[in-house]
């Protein structure tokens, strides 16, 4: 990429990203707030400041005005009151279960996990301080205790589960999801709701491992946040509370069949599969037309994540091009229409297939199989002898934190 002029110029914005976690502010590149066009507009000491102080208010993102909801209306003490007489049982311990479960209880809420006695997820609950008969039990007995039924199992576990789950599901309770895959999804999933308990959703928009790490700093990850069902009257009031005790620092109002159309969509377009498609097919040409492993990963993968793609997270794409020469940004202009073209029929294609429950269905057959994690670590075995992956595998060992004295 020709952007070798602007080198200085990243250097000094990646610089400006390396600050403490504690006085950066995700929140600035989604809502624009204090963007003034200036690349100095996003000043950290003033930001620090005015997280501490936000509350439920109205954004316009780009022209239509939403509200979101923020960490600073329900500070711990409140959620403290707020929670009193509940039980979280959270049942399942993968990745945001993991994530999600410590938060809360480094909230000081009344949170237990329910997962499989001496399974893989029990002995990892056990490691991370979990202790059985206090705050670890089996599923079942987890959810006769819980006034709030977490359902963090996977989407074929959830399916798998169900009906030993809903009977527990008393009148009274309230059933949390942080995916709307199975409720809406219900004619393959045959996840049917009861109609007289409260169901709402907070879903991260980042793995529970990010939602651990972001809450560790101090920070908070961004979360949808949806009502399916409100029998109560107060179903929003308490996602929004759940939403800040599992770490998110604003939450966005969606439904329960949005969040799931637009998490399976993003999955397989440009946050996984569509990222990873064109890094292979712009790494297999280069390698075709004769550059070395190192320099197509470079071009590919190392300059995207390490230098560019920090930069569209703090200021937008405009900032990124501004950080680069007047040749890479000519070009980038011109091809990112060529690209949008190309590749825009590829995006409604599967949009249809995530609507019409062609996904839902290939996830549920392939997850359900009882040899899935052999198959499904076959082809990570796969991936990672990729010589693109074996590659980067070398040029991550330059870099200056991970190089040897």
């Amino acid at each position: 990429m020709a952007s070798r002029p602007a080198t200085r110029a990243a250097r000094a914005a990646i610089a400006h990203l390396a600050k403490p976690a504690v006085q950066r502010r995700t929140f600035v590149a989604a809502a624009g707030a204090v963007r003034a066009g200036s690349v100095n507009a996003a000043k950290p000491a003033v930001s620090a400041r005015i997280q501490q102080v936000r509350g439920v208010k109205t954004i316009d993102f780009a022209g239509t005005k939403e509200v979101v909801y923020e960490r600073a209306d329900w500070p711990r003490e409140k959620l403290l009151e707020y929670f009193k007489d509940d039980t979280l049982a959270l049942i399942g311990y993968g990745s945001q279960g993991h994530g999600q479960g410590l938060n809360l209880r480094d909230n000081g809420l009344n949170v237990i996990i329910g997962v499989r006695k001496n399974g893989a997820s029990w002995n990892e609950a056990i490691q991370d301080g979990w202790v059985p008969g206090k705050n670890l039990f089996e599923v079942d007995e987890a959810i006769s205790r819980g006034t709030i039924v977490m359902n963090l199992l996977s989407d074929a576990a959830q399916s798998e589960t169900w009906p030993a789950i809903k009977p527990q599901l008393t009148k009274g309770k309230t059933l949390y999801f942080s995916h709307g895959f199975s409720p809406v999804f219900k004619d393959l999933t045959k996840v049917d709701i009861p109609e007289d308990i409260d169901v709402i959703l907070v879903a991260p928009k980042g793995s529970g491992r990010t939602v651990r790490t972001l809450f560790r700093e101090g920070r908070g990850i961004n979360s949808s946040v949806a009502v399916f069902q409100d029998v109560t009257g107060k179903a929003l009031e308490k996602a929004v509370a759940l939403g800040v005790a599992v770490g998110s620092g604003y939450l966005y109002q969606t439904t329960f069949e949005k969040e799931v159309y637009s998490d399976l969509y993003g999955e397989r377009g440009c946050l996984m599969g569509g990222i990873h498609g064109m890094f292979l097919a712009q790494y297999e040409v280069l390698r075709e037309r004769g550059h070395s492993p190192s320099e197509a990963f470079n071009e590919t993968v190392e300059e995207a994540t390490q230098s560019l793609y920090p930069l569209i997270s703090q200021n937008g794409m405009d900032y990124m091009y501004a950080a680069c020469s007047t040749t890479a940004r000519r070009g980038a202009i011109d091809w990112s229409k060529k690209f949008k073209d190309t590749l825009k029929p590829v995006f409604n294609e599967l949009y249809d297939r995530v609507a019409d429950g062609s996904e839902t269905q290939r996830s549920l057959e392939y997850n359900s199989r009882p040899d899935y994690r052999e198959l499904y670590e076959k082809e990570m075995e796969e991936i990672r002898n990729l010589e693109i992956w074996r590659a980067g595998k070398a040029v991550r060992s330059l870099r200056p934190e991970n190089a040897s004295s």
